[in-house]
């Protein structure tokens, strides 16, 4: 019976834990600084418009594959900054990933920028 309970009520605890532990859907994104559109531009410039495009349009060097996205696009801006900087730390088929060269920070500012190309 001793064993039986020290299970459950560690059971309990793991349950709780994930329950108390997983976000709301937007919440993990409301706590997040937001980034800082200045530095951004400056890190973009010298990062991604060499395929994005000067202005985000998708317009910089072709690779074989998949075009560069237009980061002005209205799907573009559908999607949620978890979304963005997941791409832009994984990054996609024709995109290196920028985990290693950009600090979580650094995605943000550029994050910060990308929002306000197209404006």
């Amino acid at each position: 019976m001793g064993k039986r309970w020290l299970f459950g009520i560690a059971m309990a605890g793991c349950v709780s834990g994930l329950l108390v532990g997983t976000p709301v859907k937007g919440q993990a994104e409301s706590k997040a600084k937001p980034g800082d559109a200045a530095r951004g531009k400056t890190l973009f410039v010298r990062n991604c418009a060499g395929c994005h495009g000067a202005a985000g349009e998708g317009d910089g060097y072709r690779l074989l594959g998949p075009d560069p996205a237009n980061l002005t696009a209205p799907a573009t801006k559908k999607k949620s900054d978890a979304e963005l900087l997941k791409t832009i730390h994984n990054g996609k088929p024709n995109m290196p990933a920028w985990k290693r060269n950009l600090s979580e920070s650094q995605s943000r500012d550029v994050l910060a920028y990308v929002r306000t190309l197209g404006k």
